[in-house]
C-alpha cells in the first residue's frame, strides 16, 4: 500500500512536478492562448509520456491534467462537451502512471477566471465548476487533491470547501503575481494561515515567480503556518526589476510570456540549488510549475539527495573526450578552441 501525502510529508520533502501544459505546448499539442488541456482527449500518449518522464525523474506525485478542464475554459474552445470524458480520461492516465513506480494521484482545479469577489453569484459558479471537476476525479481514484494558482483567496476557499466536502487531504497553493498580496487584498502569508485554519492540510505558492522572487515570500509564509508548505516557481530567471513571468522583456522590450521565455530559463543546476535552498527554509512540498522539464526534475531530486531511474543517465563530464582529466593528445590540441 502506498504512503498517503501526510505520511510522505512526515518522511521527509515530496517532491512535485507540473508545468504539464507549458511542456506540453512547446512540443506541439496544446494551443497557446487559451492553454486547454485539449491533448488528454487527441494525444493521450503524449501526456502518458510526460507523467512518465516526471515520474522517471523522481516526482512522487502523478497529476491529473486538468487544469483549466473546467466548463469556462472549455466552453472557450467549443468543447464544453467533452468536459466529462477529458476530466476521467485525465485522471486514469495519471493513475495508469502512478502505478508503475511509488506515485500518488492528484486530482487537480485551478483559477477559473470566473471569479468575482464583488459578485456573490459568482462563487457559486466557481463552487459548481470545481464540484463536477473533483466528482468525476474521486470517481476515479486520486489520493488528495491539488487547487492552484489562486489569484483570490476567496477563489482558494472555494475549492477548499469543495475538496473538504469530499473528504480528502488539500494542497492549495496562491499564485503570487501581484506584489505582496492577492487580488482580493490578503498578504500571502496571512492567506496561507487563513486557509491552514480552514484545513488545508498543505499550504504555499505556485507559478508566475522564479525560485529568486519566489523563496523570499515562502520564508514569511513557513514563519506564520504550522501545517505543511509547498513551494512551486516556474524555472525563469526572475528578478527584482521582473518579478514574475509576466514582466520578463527581450532586450528590445517585447513581453516574453508566455511563448518567448526560452531566453530566461532556469538551468537544471539553479532548480537543483533552488531544491536545497527550499529544503533549508522548511519547506515540505518541492515542486516546479510552467516551464519545467524532466532535466529539472531530475537535478531536483538529485540535490534532495533521490537516486532515481532517470539519474542513471545524469550528466558525467568526466566521460567527455574534451573534459576528461585523460585528454587525448590528438584532441588536447584544439582545447584553446573550447576555452573561447
Amino acid at each position: 500500500m502506498s504512503l498517503s501525502i501526510m505520511d510522505r510529508l512526515r518522511a521527509g520533502p515530496v517532491l512535485g512536478a507540473e508545468g504539464y501544459v507549458f511542456e506540453l505546448e512547446r512540443r506541439g499539442y496544446i494551443k497557446a492562448g487559451p492553454f486547454v488541456p485539449e491533448v488528454v482527449l487527441d494525444f493521450p500518449d503524449a501526456v502518458r509520456e510526460l507523467h512518465r518522464e516526471f515520474l522517471r525523474a523522481g516526482a512522487d506525485v502523478m497529476v491529473a491534467l486538468t487544469y483549466y478542464a473546467h466548463r469556462e475554459k472549455l466552453r472557450d474552445v467549443g468543447r464544453e462537451d467533452d468536459l466529462e470524458a477529458m476530466n476521467r480520461q485525465a485522471v486514469r492516465i495519471a493513475r495508469e502512471v502512478a502505478r508503475e513506480g511509488d506515485a500518488l494521484v492528484a486530482g487537480n482545479v485551478c483559477n477559473t477566471w470566473a471569479y468575482d469577489p464583488d459578485d456573490p453569484a459568482t462563487r457559486q459558479a466557481v463552487r459548481a465548476m470545481y464540484a463536477e471537476q473533483l466528482g468525476w476525479a474521486v470517481e476515479e481514484g486520486i489520493d488528495f487533491v491539488i487547487s492552484e494558482t489562486n489569484d483570490y483567496l476567496g477563489e482558494a476557499l472555494v475549492a477548499l470547501e469543495v475538496i473538504g466536502d469530499l473528504g480528502l487531504p488539500a494542497m492549495v497553493t496562491l499564485a503570487p503575481t501581484q506584489p505582496d498580496k492577492t487580488r482580493d487584498g490578503y498578504g500571502y502569508a496571512e492567506a496561507c494561515r487563513i486557509l491552514a485554519a480552514e484545513g488545508a492540510r498543505i499550504v504555499g505558492l505556485n507559478c508566475d515567480r522564479g525560485p529568486q522572487t519566489m523563496l523570499p515570500l515562502i520564508a514569511g509564509i513557513r514563519e506564520r503556518v504550522d501545517c505543511a508548505v509547498a513551494v512551486q516557481p516556474v524555472p525563469y530567471r526572475t528578478d527584482e526589476a521582473a518579478p514574475t513571468m509576466q514582466t520578463l522583456r527581450s532586450p528590445d522590450g517585447e513581453r516574453a510570456f508566455p511563448v518567448a521565455l526560452d531566453p530566461f530559463a532556469c538551468t537544471r543546476f539553479e532548480m537543483a540549488h533552488f531544491a536545497a535552498q527550499a529544503r533549508e527554509l522548511g519547506v515540505d512540498y518541492v515542486g516546479i510549475c510552467c516551464g519545467a522539464g524532466p532535466h529539472h526534475v531530475r537535478a531536483m531530486a538529485e540535490a534532495l539527495g533521490r537516486e532515481v531511474p532517470a539519474g542513471k543517465y545524469s550528466p558525467s563530464m568526466d566521460q567527455h573526450p574534451m573534459f576528461r582529466a585523460d585528454v587525448a593528445a590528438k584532441d588536447a590540441a584544439f582545447l584553446h578552441s573550447w576555452s573561447g
